[in-house]
């Protein structure tokens, strides 16, 4: 049975069919499922296709899932701040979202603005983020970020090369800057986007996600909607309340045509 299912991952579809007036097609396979004879129909199709269908549920489901059980942060309000935006993304970079929540007001209230930023020393922000850890690295990247800003008066380049050229301004913040300012249709990816990405459609061919053109190509298409924002946020909060490194499939909403699921039952 396990083979016959295996049989399904193929570039065909296969649909079961008693055959008409009850009689089996010979010129196809034959099963018995509970006693029942079935021929197994085989037809091609475009696995473009399939993946637009896939992509297409998978945005529905979990932009639905998002209105009842998505998170709530300060940078997800309408009044957050450009510099507000960048600055939580800079702290969320492997670090909890909640710890960074909890952290963010006080941070906004002694440095409210790039400019205030900027004045600050290096060793003055590295003790201020002490508290979520990784502040050495993090300190000396968000320093430089600051002074680069503070000539720039707080405006950033609008090429993208040019963009991640700036201190800190990797390709994740880069994503980021492009979503919530340019108002572009890029991924947050990150480790947690990729994990849902990956359980649902397939794994990535490289280690490192930033290079791996499949994984790349797979984010970018499933956010390509007007709701890009939301549904980046509703695939990371299922990847932190469902999809977690140890996934809660009895919770999952999208594990009907979920490829990490499918092998975990039928393997």
């Amino acid at each position: 049975m396990a083979d016959f299912f295996n049989a399904f991952k193929s570039e065909e579809s296969h649909f079961l069919s008693p055959g008409k007036g009850g009689q089996l097609n010979p010129d196809y396979p034959i099963i018995t499922i509970n006693n029942i004879p079935f021929t197994i129909t085989v037809i091609k199709y475009s696995m473009k296709t399939i993946h637009e269908e896939k992509i297409y549920f998978f945005r529905n489901k979990l932009l639905g899932w998002y209105k009842e059980e998505g998170r709530s942060f300060p940078w997800r309000k309408n009044t957050a701040s450009n510099y507000e935006l960048i600055m939580a993304e800079i702290f969320l970079q492997r670090t909890k979202a909640e710890t960074v929540a909890n952290f963010l007001p006080r941070f906004f209230k002694k440095y409210p603005n790039w400019d205030e930023l900027g004045k600050a020393s290096e060793d003055e922000i590295k003790a201020f983020i002490k508290p979520l850890g990784l502040y050495k690295q993090k300190g000396k990247r968000i320093y430089e970020l600051a002074q680069e800003l503070r000539k720039r008066k707080g405006r950033f380049p609008k090429k993208r090369n040019e963009i991640e050229e700036i201190p800190m301004m990797g390709q994740y913040i880069t994503n980021a800057y492009e979503l919530y300012v340019l108002n572009k249709k890029s991924p947050l990816l990150d480790v947690n986007m990729a994990r849902v990405l990956e359980r649902f459609f397939g794994k990535r061919k490289k280690a490192d996600i930033r290079y791996d053109p499949y994984l790349q190509n797979l984010a970018y298409n499933v956010v390509n909607i007007n709701k890009s924002k939301e549904l980046n946020w509703a695939v990371l909060d299922f990847a932190a309340k469902v999809c977690k490194i140890k996934p809660l499939c009895n919770l999952c909403i999208i594990k009907n045509l979920c490829t990490y699921y499918s092998k975990a039952i039928y393997t």
